[in-house]
């Protein structure tokens, strides 16, 4: 028995794994990041960064973080899912792990957590075509936000499906490349990232994926810490990207219920603000939701919307500039 663990650990530790790290104007969270990096369990590879504009990179901040590969590119070559598969070209890796670069590791286990999430199978022994991790609350997290956590990604880990798209619906495409590690083998047979959209290149290839009978694995004890604490304008515009994206892509989305799912989230903060003691945060909940759902009402109607109220209406400014011909 001792023989055939020590194996399958030996085995385990073969399969190579890079990051992958979109970067603008990073921080001390990206600092964090590195250093969290250095210290895990799992032997990491490269770190390739894809900084945006190279006037906002620290030259001599980081130096001495082992295999860190920097590429720069300018604001206007930005894309969601274009610039992450130009940096998974750099990868000769098994496995690549997507950040942000403003995800923390909570602890030396993120990797090795990850990787073991690989192992698992769905109901008709679906293969895992990508990982994602929990994101915990930062300390400054507001308390709606920190129930928004919650509620996104619980405790309990889960391999989605198709057979879970009548129970969760839209959920079931869920993963976020906030930390999301890939299979390269599955991810090269599934063409990769989309290279052209506003937003969500994660959900749109987990879709795609979990149609061709792959899986989705969320692993709860792989654990980052990631929050923000947007405003009802920045909601407003992330909305608006993602139904977007949404309405760009009927073959995943269409026909898939995701508003209800909306309409959940906003019962259960509210209860939870009521019962955590801090009602008062109620008449905040309700208008910062209601710029949600109209960001996201238009975002799906942006066909039919003025070109300059689409611009307006979106923060991704330069996706437009790529896409005219969609307006």
């Amino acid at each position: 028995m001792k023989t055939e663990t020590k194996v399958q650990t030996e085995t385990k530790a073969r399969r190579t794994i890079d990051v992958i790290i979109p970067a603008y104007k990073p921080g001390k969270k990206f600092s964090r990041l590195l250093t969290m990096l250095e210290k895990q369990t799992y032997p990491i590879g490269k770190i390739i960064v894809m900084n945006t504009e190279e006037k906002f990179w620290n030259k001599n901040g980081y130096e001495g973080i082992p295999n860190l590969e920097v590429h720069h590119i300018r604001k206007e070559e930005f894309d969601h899912g274009g610039t992450r598969h130009r940096a998974v070209s750099c990868s000769g890796a098994d496995v690549f792990l997507c950040m942000t670069d403003d995800a923390v590791p909570a602890d030396n286990h993120l990797i090795e957590n990850l990787m073991a999430g690989f192992d698992k199978r769905g109901p008709e022994g679906e293969r895992p075509a990508m990982v994602y991790a929990r994101q915990l609350p930062d300390r400054d997290c507001g308390y709606a936000e920190k129930y928004t956590r919650h509620f996104n990604y619980p405790d309990e880990s889960r391999v989605k499906t198709k057979a879970d798209l009548p129970e969760l619906g839209i959920k079931t495409y869920f993963g976020s490349n906030v930390c999301c590690a890939y299979d390269r083998e599955i991810y090269d047979r599934q063409g990769g990232f989309i290279r052209h959209t506003i937003f969500n290149e994660d959900m749109i290839f987990a879709g795609h994926a979990i149609q061709d009978g792959y899986g989705v694995v969320y692993q709860a004890d792989a654990r980052v810490i990631h929050s923000h604490n947007y405003g009802c304008m920045q909601q407003f515009h992330r909305n608006f990207d993602l139904a977007v994206s949404q309405a760009d892509h009927p073959e995943i989305f269409k026909g898939v219920p995701s508003e209800g799912e909306g309409i959940r989230l906003v019962k259960r903060t509210a209860l939870y603000l009521v019962k955590s003691g801090h009602p008062w945060l109620l008449p905040a909940l309700v208008v910062k939701s209601g710029f949600k759902y109209l960001g996201y009402l238009l975002g799906k109607r942006y066909r039919k919307l003025p070109k300059k109220m689409v611009l307006w209406c979106s923060m991704n400014q330069n996706y437009w500039k790529k896409a005219e011909n969609n307006l």
